[in-house]
């Protein structure tokens, strides 16, 4: 499957934004999907999965309350819908497709070019 992010910006602390993740192909219905975010010097950390069902969601401890992940199967799109944003979230945010719901990125086979959220204090 291939995956597209988009939606990331620029905003103040405090705010929101959506990212979105555009699959193509039918795989879509039957894999699970993830998004990652890599800071500056960091490592890639793990923020939100979704299973192929939508039915069942995790999320990294730092966005746990803020964020909600979804997705559209008739858009073929899975959403990231971040609130209350601080500017510790200021990464790149990548989009990942795989077997299951996992916060190992090794577990997942496909990858977007990721979007960059920044956000200012």
């Amino acid at each position: 499957v291939q995956l597209q992010a988009s939606g990331g910006g620029l905003v103040q602390a405090g705010g929101s934004l959506r990212l979105s993740c555009a699959a193509s192909g039918r795989a879509f219905n039957s894999h699970a999907m993830g998004w990652f975010r890599q800071a500056p010097g960091k490592e890639l950390e793990f923020v939100a999965a979704i299973n192929w069902s939508g039915g069942s969601t995790v999320y990294g401890d730092s966005v746990k309350g803020r964020f909600t992940i979804s997705r559209d199967y008739a858009k073929n799109t899975m959403y990231l819908q971040m609130n209350t944003l601080k500017p510790d979230d200021t990464a790149v945010y990548y989009c990942a497709a795989g077997l299951s719901p996992s916060k190992y990125s090794r577990v997942y086979n496909s990858w977007g070019q990721g979007t960059q959220v920044t956000v200012s204090s």
